[in-house]
């Protein structure tokens, strides 16, 4: 018998009612008192009588029991209000964190940050934007009022995935944290400037990318600008399907698993392969299309003779058949939201899959894909069974609640019209070799896009796939200079144009050109290898 998923009260039952109500009219709620005025200079004689400032209920646009200031800072290197307080939950054991730094000149301008992860923790929003570049000055720094959250519960280290069993707490984490957030921080910026945001901008990586669609697409009237790097916009079908990896690396009764040596085999010989195929022997396979044509890892099998269990320099049928199984596309015979597919992995284009992203020690102690598949399974879906265990668990077996889940968690056919017509603008990215949120699944938004809006999409959206670039590590770890490029776009009506990454791994000195897909760098044959005008964009 299937386990029934635990709802925490009566109360909390009509929480989602109260959510489609809310989302219905998504931002009538919006920032009290609209865009107005200019801000006055803010001192710390206006910091310190936040502390104890109450925000109603009603001010901000999902169910809470409105939010309280607990702490109100003045920052005196810093020269801004650090503002923490609790938005309180409606019948969550939990309350929701966030926090609000308010710059004594103000620009006008807010920058939302992004969580990551299972969030958890409070997002500061005092440092680097994801993917700024060193060394380069804070948006605090430069007059922003910038804000972040604990993306709707606090939980332990990694993916800890107990806040699912909790209703209000899981719609926290899947889409409520963005808006919650932002209603409680304008509410904290009137009463401290006593005008709001000219504009509104949200930046992150990875759940933070996933967040800042979620800002984009649910709440379309509260935010000009978005920056989605590397966005886990369909964490369902990214945790839920995973399955295939525990399937591959369990081929053959552990046959299959495919150790840190084995796969750095794999990988080496893939830049051996393809390094060279865009003209520059960098390290970094820029021309992943003529990659998929001449690698073939069948190469990569052990000759006649040598035993595999004894080698890690060349594999067995098994492990090449889970390498095959993780590198094509797996319809998980669910729908969710829209799609079936879990996206292949880009193991044969570079992908490294070492250190945090590796497949684990052994077929019984996997590594991060089984984990996140392991930690929503037990407690999104399933609702943490006496029995459990992830490595036979079916997820057909639990087909309508992981579709539900996906009603929690996932953005992926919830459509940027709105945000579209409303002016907003978009800077999406992903690196070819993602280890953790494979490029496919963000090249499968990026075609169920341009199907939607077809040649309108480029008024709105610029879509860069970076060589290189892992989930924020990598061959070439990619620093852009993103918050000036949508900012322009959004109130200069300037599009991006000759964007450029600086390589941020330790000691790098180079720099490439950020084509807008389909087009990658090629080198042209002249000038040095490092710098990025030695490259040009094509799609051949």
């Amino acid at each position: 018998m299937i386990p029934v998923f635990k709802r925490a009260t009566a109360v909390s039952m009509g929480i989602t009612a109260a959510f489609l109500i809310a989302v219905g009219a998504t931002s009538a709620a919006a920032a009290p008192g609209g865009k107005h005025g200019e801000p006055p200079l803010l001192t710390e004689a206006d910091c310190t009588p936040l502390t104890g400032l109450t925000i109603s209920a009603s001010d901000i646009g999902l169910p809470t029991s409105g939010a309280d200031i607990e702490t109100a800072v003045w920052d005196a290197a810093g020269n801004y209000c650090a503002v923490t307080g609790w938005i309180r939950a409606v019948s969550a054991p939990q309350d929701m964190q966030f926090r609000v730094n308010l710059p004594a000149a103000w620009n006008g301008r807010t920058l939302q940050f992004g969580g990551g992860g299972f969030d958890g923790s409070l997002v500061t929003a005092t440092g680097n934007y994801t993917a700024q570049p060193a060394g380069s000055p804070t948006a605090l720094s430069q007059g922003w009022v910038t804000l972040g959250s604990d993306g709707g519960h606090q939980g332990g280290p990694g993916f800890d995935g107990t806040f699912q069993l909790d209703e209000e707490l899981f719609l926290n984490y899947g889409q409520w944290s963005v808006k919650k957030a932002h209603d409680a921080a304008y509410a904290v910026i009137d009463a401290a400037y006593g005008v709001v945001p000219q504009w509104s901008y949200f930046i992150g990586g990875s759940q933070g990318g996933h967040e800042a669609l979620d800002a984009a697409a649910r709440y379309p009237k509260d935010y000009d600008g978005i920056i989605a790097n590397y966005p886990a916009y369909n964490v369902t079908m990214m945790h839920v399907g995973a399955v295939n990896f525990r399937d591959a690396l369990l081929l053959d009764g552990g046959a299959g698993h495919l150790n840190a040596a084995e796969t750095a085999s794999i990988t080496n010989a893939v830049y051996a392969t393809c390094d060279t195929l865009d003209g520059a022997p960098d390290g970094i396979v820029s021309n992943v299309g003529a990659c998929n044509e001449v690698f073939d890892v069948q190469s990569l099998a052990c000759p006649a003779g040598v035993d595999p269990a004894t080698v890690d320099t060349c594999l067995s049928e098994m492990e090449i058949a889970a390498a095959l199984k993780i590198t094509t596309d797996y319809d998980l015979g669910i729908e969710i939201e829209g799609n079936s597919v879990f996206a292949k992995s880009a193991l044969f284009e570079g992908a490294l899959y070492q250190g945090f992203a590796g497949f684990g020690s052994g077929p019984l102690s996997q590594g991060l894909q089984f984990q996140v598949f392991n930690a929503t399974m037990q407690y999104g879906v399933a609702g943490n069974p006496p029995d459990w265990n992830g490595y036979t668990v079916d997820p057909l077996d639990y087909a309508e609640r992981v579709q539900e889940v996906g009603e929690i968690m996932d953005v992926t056919d919830v459509s940027l019209n709105r945000f579209r017509a409303y002016g907003g603008k978009v800077i999406l990215t992903h690196g070819t070799i993602d280890d953790f949120i494979t490029p496919h699944n963000t090249l499968q938004y990026y075609a169920a896009l341009q199907d939607e809006f077809g040649p309108r999409l480029d008024s709105f959206l610029k879509f860069y796939m970076v060589p290189g670039w892992g989930h924020g590590q990598g061959r070439f770890v990619a620093q852009y200079d993103g918050l000036d490029a949508i900012v322009n776009w959004v109130e200069q009506d300037v599009a991006p144009s000759g964007l450029v990454a600086r390589d941020g791994n330790p000691g790098a000195d180079r720099t490439r050109p950020m084509c807008e897909y389909p087009s990658w760098p090629l080198y042209q044959g002249y000038g040095s290898l490092d710098q990025a005008s030695s490259y040009q964009c094509v799609t051949e």
